[in-house]
């Protein structure tokens, strides 16, 4: 079902990538676009998109963005605006694997990638927007734990964690993510203007002891997004959902591309 992982070359930079095949060749469905958080990558989805691809019975994809995984490194510093950059480099992503309609499933700094798309000239081919832990604005909550995990990720063992999925990119992966964040401009990060713009049907996932994003960012995007939107709230959870309460997160994803699906074929 799940193919090797091999390379597509966007911008001369080498991307990681592999599917999940489940549906017969031939067959017009959305695909299922995996986009991780700002410390992940292809394998630290684990399972997941197996999972949902054979709950959905939509193939999946799932790829690693640059000086993630075992895709090529980037330059450092990134800048404030790197996931419009990002939202950009998918467009192109999802043309070089043939992909012509999707979900975009987004976990984090992916979820915000994943509304920067849909609300973008690309959004009239998704079919529907899965939000993971989103944010659109900054917190100070948010900004103090990403303070704290830069303080102590040698000691506490993190890095040595990250270098089993990271490799020779796991200080480049960090750095990249940590010192953006931190960068006295990104506190006035805000991508509220893009939610409007975003006609699909959108999911939210949300951790209610999530320490990088309260319920403000959920209740933010359901006020403003201009198609329909859903919430759930998980209990007993941090930052994580498909991870930390996984059988509540493949459920409530599944029945919300059921209901997009039916509602489409009406």
């Amino acid at each position: 079902m799940a193919e090797p992982t091999s390379h597509l070359v966007v911008d001369d930079v080498r991307l990681e990538h592999h599917w999940v095949r489940v549906t017969k060749a031939g067959t017009p469905a959305p695909t299922l676009v995996f986009l991780h958080e700002g410390l992940g990558c292809v394998s630290t989805w684990r399972d997941f998109p197996d999972r949902l691809a054979l709950a959905t019975g939509l193939d999946a994809f799932v790829f690693s963005r640059a000086g993630y995984g075992r895709s090529d490194p980037c330059a450092l510093p990134r800048p404030v605006r790197f996931m419009h950059d990002e939202a950009e480099t998918l467009t192109r992503v999802l043309a070089l694997a043939g992909i012509q309609r999707s979900f975009l499933v987004g976990h984090s700094d992916g979820a915000s990638i994943a509304l920067l798309h849909a609300g973008g000239p690309a959004g009239e081919h998704v079919d529907g927007v899965i939000l993971e832990a989103p944010h659109v604005f900054t917190e100070p909550e948010g900004l103090a734990s990403i303070a704290a995990i830069g303080e102590t990720w040698q000691s506490s063992g993190l890095r040595e964690k990250l270098a089993r999925h990271h490799g020779d990119n796991v200080d480049v992966a960090f750095r990249g993510w940590n010192d953006v964040w931190l960068d006295p401009e990104f506190e006035s990060w805000n991508i509220e203007d893009v939610l409007p713009k975003v006609a699909a049907p959108v999911l939210i996932v949300q951790g209610e002891d999530d320490q990088y994003g309260t319920w403000r960012q959920v209740e933010a995007i359901e006020r403003q997004v201009g198609g329909a939107a859903k919430s759930v709230p998980v209990p007993a959870c941090g930052h994580s959902p498909h991870r930390e309460q996984e059988q509540l997160t493949l459920a409530a994803m599944t029945a919300f591309i059921e209901k997009v699906l039916v509602e489409d074929r009406a």
